[in-house]
């Protein structure tokens, strides 16, 4: 059995070297992390196992790589890139995703991002850049609420951090959950009374849009938002409006519904948004337990003889 890393950059096929034993499954790096959908036919014959970034698996393109059995995707997207039920069904191909790898790396963003948003650092740094110098008031978040929108390992890492800060922690889960110091409520209550909303669901067809024009004009007005989920949770075109007018007075986003972010695009041009580049989960110690998890999945596979 042979495993490709289909999409390596630099730093993860250095990771990839450090974390593989030499009893593991043999795997092939491939450094170029800009490869088509097109490539892999050729580069996946006789691979069984195809470890994947950030590369698109169409449905009709792995029909031409018959030798594959097993994706497994770094992080828990993999629908941003696949369709792991038609890839199952129409060519025996099993999706494996990474749960928790980075939890607080991605929390530590969103923490970030909301301190970035509440007090207009993005907009200052630009203007002093280009020598302006504005003073403009922000948002004291201290004694204020937080509404987390999903509450797995990344929503209760971005409890602990505002708890830490003195913020009251609301939260609303898709199945019922418990936790100390958060208060569980439903979500026109969390949306009306959060100074700040952060969303840390995943995106699956029950999810995509889940934060319509209809729940984003619920918020309570001015409160901020966070998303270092996926861009596609959230009506973008909404938000972009929301956050024109001032319903919503300010966010910090690291993930949109095309990335990267067009030139151009709405967001872009707003002096009350903070921009990441899908980056939150970005940290050594992330990247080392998402490549580790890969190579324990390879394992898992090896032993298992599927």
């Amino acid at each position: 059995m042979r495993a490709a890393f289909v999409d390596a950059n630099a730093s993860l096929a250095e990771v990839m070297r450090r974390l593989h034993r030499p009893d593991d499954l043999p795997v092939a790096i491939h450094e170029d992390p800009d490869i088509t959908p097109e490539a892999l036919p050729a580069m996946l014959k006789g691979v069984q196992i195809a470890i994947d970034d950030h590369t698109h698996f169409p449905v009709e393109v792995v029909k031409r790589c018959p030798d594959l059995k097993h994706i497994v995707f770094l992080g828990t997207g993999a629908r941003s890139y696949m369709d792991p039920e038609a890839l199952a069904a129409e060519c025996g191909v099993k999706v494996h995703i990474i749960k928790g790898y980075g939890d607080t790396a991605v929390a530590e963003m969103a923490f970030a991002l909301m301190w970035a948003a509440a007090r207009g650092i993005g907009h200052m740094h630009h203007s002093i850049v280009g020598g302006g110098w504005p003073r403009t008031d922000g948002m004291q978040l201290t004694g204020k609420t937080v509404g987390i929108i999903g509450f797995g390992g990344i929503g209760a890492e971005m409890a602990r951090l505002c708890a830490g800060a003195g913020m009251k922690v609301l939260a609303w889960n898709r199945t019922p959950k418990a936790h100390p110091g958060v208060t569980f409520t439903d979500l026109d209550t969390l949306l009306r009374e959060s100074h700040v909303v952060s969303l840390h669901l995943l995106l699956n067809e029950e999810t995509r849009g889940f934060l319509s024009a209809e729940r984003l004009a619920r918020m309570r007005p001015g409160a901020l938002f966070v998303n270092t989920a996926r861009g596609a949770i959230v009506d973008e075109a909404a938000l972009t409006e929301a956050l024109r007018a001032g319903r919503i007075g300010a966010a910090g986003l690291d993930v949109f519904v095309e990335e990267p972010l067009p030139a151009g695009h709405p967001l872009a041009a707003l002096p009350n948004v903070v921009l990441t580049s899908h980056s939150a989960f970005r940290t050594p110690e992330a990247t080392d337990n998402l490549i580790g998890a890969s190579l324990e999945h390879c394992r898992r596979i090896l032993r298992e003889g599927a």
